[in-house]
Formats: C-alpha cells, sequence, structure tokens
C-alpha cells in the first residue's frame, strides 16, 4: 500500500515560512524491496538505503508499526520501533530502512523554511538526537492522513493548510517525547501495542480478552492499565476508532453508509447508523452532507 505525492511551491508560499515539498505512506510487508521499485520518485528523493542520501529539506517520518534502523552523520545507527518518530535534516547524509523480518508502516512529510530553522537553531530539535519517543497517536496518524488529501486535492492555498498541519504534528511530536520521559515507558509500550493491534483489525468483531490474550496479560489487569493511560475502556476505544475510521470514509469517499457499516463490522447498519448519531450527535447522511 503506498500513497505519495511531490508538490510544487510558489514564492507567495515560501513567504509563509514553511513550504511542504512531500507527504505520504506505505506498507512495507516483511522479505520485501525497500523502498518498492515502483515508487514514483523524483530525482532528488531517490533513495538507496545501502548508500543513504542527503536532502535540501526535512522530513518528518512516523514509523506506526514494526521496526528498522536509522543511521546519519551526527547519529550512530540504531533500532528503530514502531511508535518511534525519526527527523532528516536538510544537508545531513541519513539511511534508515525497515528490519526484513518485520517490514513496517510509515508516514512522512518533507518540508522546509524559516520557521523549522527557527526551531533548530534555538535547540528544540538536534542531529545529534534526531529520535522521537511517542507511541502510537491517532491524533498524529489523522494529521498525517488529512495532509495526504489535502496534497491530493491542491485546493487554492494548500500550501499554508499543509504548514499549519505540519507545524502541530512537529509541535505534537516534541511534547509528546518529552512527556513521555516522566512514564513507565513498560506500560506504555504494552498500551501502544494493544492500540496497534486494535488499528489493524477495525474490520473484525475483535473481542477484548483477545487483546489481552495476545499481550499475555489478564483480562482485568490489561483494561485497567489501558484506561489508566487513555482514559476509556478497551471496547469504547475500539469503537471510537472504528466510527473515527467511519468518518474519514464518510468524507473522503463515496462508499455507501451500508458498505461501510459492512467493512467496519458493525452487527447491522442500523445499529452502525445508531452507534454513530450517538458518538457524533448526526447521522452518518447528515454527517456526509455536512
Amino acid at each position: 500500500m503506498l500513497f505519495t505525492n511531490y508538490l510544487t511551491v510558489n514564492e507567495q508560499d515560501t513567504e509563509w515560512g514553511l513550504t511542504i515539498h512531500t507527504v505520504g505512506f506505505q506498507e512495507v510487508a516483511p522479505h520485501s524491496v525497500y523502498p518498492p521499485r515502483d515508487r514514483n520518485h523524483t530525482s532528488k528523493h531517490m533513495f538507496n538505503p545501502e548508500k543513504g542520501r542527503i536532502l535540501d529539506e526535512y522530513q518528518l517520518i512516523y514509523i506506526v508499526d514494526g521496526s528498522g534502523t536509522f543511521e546519519s552523520s551526527s547519529c550512530t545507527k540504531r533500532q528503530i520501533k514502531a511508535g518511534d518518530v525519526f527527523l532528516l535534516f536538510p544537508g545531513e547524509w541519513h539511511t534508515y530502512s525497515p528490519n526484513k523480518e518485520t517490514g513496517w508502516k510509515e508516514y512522512w512529510i518533507g518540508f522546509k523554511g524559516y520557521n523549522m530553522d527557527d526551531r533548530v537553531q534555538s535547540g528544540f530539535f538536534k542531529k545529534e538526537q534526531p529520535v522521537y519517543n511517542i507511541g502510537y497517536n491517532e491524533s498524529i496518524t489523522t494529521l498525517y492522513s488529512n495532509a495526504i488529501t489535502i496534497a491530493n486535492e491542491q485546493k487554492k492555498h494548500f500550501q499554508q493548510l499543509l504548514a499549519g498541519i505540519v507545524s502541530l504534528i512537529v509541535g505534537m511530536t516534541f511534547s509528546l517525547h518529552e512527556n513521555r520521559k516522566l512514564t513507565n515507558d513498560d506500560d506504555q509500550q504494552i498500551v501502544d501495542k494493544a492500540r496497534i493491534f486494535m488499528q489493524d483489525r477495525l474490520d473484525t468483531d475483535l473481542q477484548m480478552p483477545e487483546v489481552a490474550k495476545h499481550l499475555n496479560m489478564s483480562y482485568s489487569s490489561f483494561r485497567h492499565l489501558f484506561k489508566k493511560y487513555t482514559g476509556l475502556s478497551p471496547t469504547q476505544y475500539f469503537i471510537n476508532t472504528k466510527i473515527h475510521l467511519a468518518k474519514r470514509m464518510l468524507q473522503n469517499s463515496a462508499t455507501s453508509i451500508k458498505e461501510i457499516s459492512y467493512l467496519l463490522n458493525f452487527e447491522t447498519p442500523e445499529y452502525f447508523a445508531k452507534l454513530f448519531k450517538k458518538k457524533t450527535g448526526m447521522s452518518p447522511t447528515e454527517f456526509r452532507n455536512a
């Protein structure tokens, strides 16, 4: 699965302080070629992991599943796991790739401008510390997905809208990384694994004891830990995530409401419509029209 877009920039966009040049998502299966041979790179984005590359822009790459390695001129080779973000700096040699055994899922967005330069010069982001552990965060994956949609549509002033999304992703990455230092990392990783496990099964009738079993925990311990970190029971979280995906499908596709209900494995379209209205205050039809 691959979504990628390379974007044009005009002089007015540059004056905004931040311009976006590429955005995308791809899922790399275990034991597959990386990058995929059919990837439609521009010449400056061509990438051979064995040789590495140097870009003239920043790129913020978010790994939501799988694992791999990252290395740059200022950072020795290190392991990357799900929930890690790494920042590529302009003019800095780097290379990265997923592990053959796991593959990975990655979001990326490339940008440049004095807004980001100022943050680097102020010490918020350093070439020597380019990896940030933020865990699995739906708000950030949604921002990346929205950026892909905006890039595909390219309506007037889309660059300014994307600049706002980049600023939010950058700010959230910094904040989440710093705050995770204050939490129990082992517990946080368990919750992150549970959320990824749920995300990959939104088209099923997943039962929460199955998630606990996957994590080698009792259901009561898992439920208590999950609610402590998310504020929601696992069941509530799973349903809310399904509704969130349904909203995106209603916004960005012509898929019928009936088909969406089946794709997300709700009992009936009527049950889906009732639950959707309870969660959002609108029926699926009203939401799509709005």
